[in-house]
Formats: C-alpha cells, structure tokens, sequence
C-alpha cells in the first residue's frame, strides 16, 4: 500500500515497536493517530514526532474498553480521515511474574484476551466496513513466535496471538473480494519494557531494537500487495531469505 499520505491508526503506541512504527510510517509521510492507555507517554512521544515534523494526533484509549472503541475511531477518523492502516499492536502480558497456565487466574487470562484479542476484533470490526466499501485498506496484527511455540509460562499471552492471527485469516477468507487486507507479523524479540517485565535476567544486547524493527515492519506495508491476504510474517525468516 502507499504510505505516503496514508490514514494511520495504531495502538499500544506511547513506547516499544508501537511508537517506533508511529515515528517510521510517519516519516514515509502518513498521518498518523497514537493510541495508548498512559497519557503522558502517549503526549511526550506525539510532540517528539511533531517536533520532527510528522503530522501526528494522540488519543487516549483502553482497546478492551468496549464502550472506547466507536469513540476512538471516530476520533482518529476526524483527526486524519477515513483509516487505511490498522496496525493492532497494543498487548497485555497478563499477570507477572509470568506463571503456569495451572496458576493462571481466570480471570487474568480474561484480561489478556480482551486487549490482545477481543479489543482488536472490536476495532476491526468498526474499521473494516469503511474500508470495504472504499476497496481498500491493510489491516496489520503484531503477533509473536508465542503464538506457534508452547513456552512455559507465556500460555495466555501466546493463546491470544495465536487466537489473533487466526482473527485476521478469518476476516481474510471472508472479506477476500473487498479489496481490504490482513496480515499478522511477528517481530521477534526486542528491546523494549514488556520484554524486560516478562524476561527480566534477559541479554538485552541480543535483542533487537524497535526502530530497526519498524523499518523492516514499513518496507512489509509498503509492499503489502505481494503478500496473500491472511498471511503471517516471520522477520526472522524474511531476513534469512533476504
């Protein structure tokens, strides 16, 4: 898809690869709207942006508060006009230390599905007509290698991507003449504070860093069309046959 010019939504965007992407798409020349929970990082990081030029809004918003969701898009949608891009990128780890599915609150796995999965749904759901019917738009999922690998500890929040990169082959399969596209894409490890709430002890020279990966991310939606709509993305794997 073309970025320049581009609609831009993206969530979980105060921090990490949400706002990497942000600052990334933005400087490709899209318009681009931060949503995110906590207001002072969401600001300070939408004034960094501005002060690079970067024509950038922020909302404040919780995607797993149901009753935010109409709100927040038609924020967005006033702010840069009728969305393009969707990147679902706002995650919850559920509760830390990271614990055994046998310890898991019921109730905490219920946390992480809202925001990692439901919330997404709901968005989408609010979006995608729009899109249909001006026959196009992409629809951006960040996933994990969680999603296919059973690690100890990290079961509800690898139940959720998988649940979620099976969302977007879904809306793939059904909207497929709509001219609308899904893709999920999982990003490998990197240096950011959920990575350090969920791997404390880890090496964080070998992780890799978010605006790195926010390019890798941009060149994907720049070249979204060569992909088959529902597809998931490895950038490990795209790199190794790079």
């Amino acid at each position: 898809m073309r970025i320049e010019g581009a609609a831009v939504l993206v969530t979980g965007a105060s921090r990490g690869l949400g706002a990497a992407l942000a600052g990334e798409l933005g400087r490709r020349g899209a318009r681009v709207v931060l949503v995110a929970r906590g207001e002072e990082e969401l600001f300070r990081r939408v004034d960094e942006l501005r002060r690079e030029g970067i024509l950038a809004h922020g909302l404040r918003g919780d995607v797993a508060d149901k009753q935010s969701v109409y709100p927040l898009l038609g924020a967005a949608c006033a702010l840069v006009g009728p969305i393009d891009l969707l990147v679902h990128n706002a995650s919850e780890l559920g509760a830390l230390p990271l614990r055994e599915l046998a310890d898991t609150e019921c109730e905490d796995l219920a946390r992480v599905l809202e925001t990692n999965l439901v919330g997404p749904f709901r968005l989408t759901k609010a979006a995608v007509g729009w899109m249909a019917l001006r026959g196009r738009g992409l629809v951006l999922g960040i996933s994990s290698d969680a999603a296919v690998v059973g690690y100890p500890r990290w079961g509800a929040y690898g139940v959720s991507k998988a649940a979620l990169d099976h969302l977007l082959r879904t809306w793939a399969a059904e909207l497929k003449a709509s001219g609308v596209q899904f893709l999920s894409v999982d990003p490998g490890e990197m240096d950011t504070r959920m990575h350090e709430d969920a791997v404390p002890d880890a090496d964080r020279a070998q992780l890799l860093q978010p605006a790195s990966v926010a390019r890798e991310i941009a060149g994907l939606v720049a070249r979204s069309e060569s992909f088959a709509s529902g597809a998931r993305l490895e950038l490990g794997s795209l790199r190794k046959a790079a």
